[in-house]
């Protein structure tokens, strides 16, 4: 989970119940995954950052509202990237007092946040569009899709750089769509200077724009539903509470299981904590281990706090399915 994470399982009785405690830390693994993305999110500030200088020398030298409303893009799209940046810096910080589980919930606190920001962009994007319909603004063609052109180079460059991160990290993947979203804006506005340079009709800018928005935007809606569910607490999307319940209580030895709980750090772990009741004669140890070991196996938790307990549990704090 951090840096200080590490292996270890024990047990222990105490008035009729045993905890056991597992934990897989991936500390020095998640350093190193955590230090490449964030150098795949410096490459990718560093190139959105000399493009947002061309498109704003653009706009001003060629008089062109388009390059103005890219590079606005741009801009937040820099903002995000670095608070994504700042938030992989923190999220590598160790566990301390005031925060046993680490700071690793940062990047998906600075996912979130891009994916907002990507919502306001998009939705800024159609009202703009929908104006343009009946307020037609004449483009500079030519000197446009000279600048959107280096744009559409850059972003590319950047998605390279960032695709082969974006699988093991949600602040990547945030940064990956902003990217992605803005190589389609500088291939929109491309497209829409060539079009209107040969046929004059204004109307196909703000057509192009809005149908990339609607294109990026379902994408930014599934990151936003996968960092709050992360931050809601939720059940991992690759598992199943009900299929691991079954699997802890179909098990040898157990005789029922209640309080089960199963949620995700930072996406690419999985921690559980459950209550299992023990059969008659059942021997502890023997089964918190035969538990921790199948739910390694069968469903790559790592990250296990069991109590045993003998006989059927009539607290009041345990009733909880």
């Amino acid at each position: 989970m951090n840096a200080h994470a590490h292996d270890h399982d024990h047990g222990h009785d105490h008035h009729g119940h045993d905890h056991g405690h597992h934990h897989h830390g991936p500390g020095g693994h998640h350093d190193h995954a955590a230090g490449a993305s964030a150098n795949r999110i410096a490459i990718a500030l560093a190139l959105n950052l000399s493009v947002l200088g061309a498109e704003l020398f653009g706009a001003w030298y060629f008089g062109s509202l388009a390059l103005l409303s890219d590079a606005a893009h741009m801009f937040t799209d820099a903002a995000g990237l670095a608070i994504a940046l700042a938030a992989l810096a923190i999220a590598k910080r160790p566990a301390d007092d005031k925060r046993s589980f680490g700071y690793r919930r940062f990047e998906i606190l600075a996912a979130a946040f891009n994916a907002v920001l990507l919502f306001v962009v998009g939705g800024f994007v159609l009202v703009e569009g929908v104006r343009r319909f009946f307020d037609p603004v004449p483009v500079a063609s030519f000197g446009m899709m000279a600048v959107a052109g280096l744009a559409l180079v850059a972003n590319i460059a950047a998605m390279a750089v960032l695709s082969g991160g974006r699988g093991h990290s949600m602040a990547v993947k945030g940064a990956y769509l902003e990217v992605m979203a803005d190589a389609l804006g500088a291939l929109a506005v491309i497209v829409g200077a060539g079009l209107i340079y040969l046929t004059k009709q204004q109307w196909l800018d703000p057509l192009i724009g809005i149908g990339i928005a609607l294109w990026v935007l379902p994408r930014t809606w599934s990151l936003l539903r996968d960092t709050t569910q992360i931050l809601l607490e939720g059940v991992p999307a690759r598992l199943s509470l009900n299929e691991v319940r079954e699997a802890l209580a179909e098990h040898e030895g157990v005789g029922g299981v209640h309080d089960l709980h199963l949620w995700s750090l930072a996406g690419d772990d999985a921690s559980l904590t459950a209550h299992v009741e023990l059969v008659e004669n059942a021997e502890p140890e023997g089964v918190r281990v035969a538990l921790i070991r199948m739910l390694d196996e069968r469903f790559s938790v790592r990250h296990v706090t069991l109590q045993l307990e003998q006989g059927p549990c009539c607290e009041t704090g345990h009733l909880h399915p």
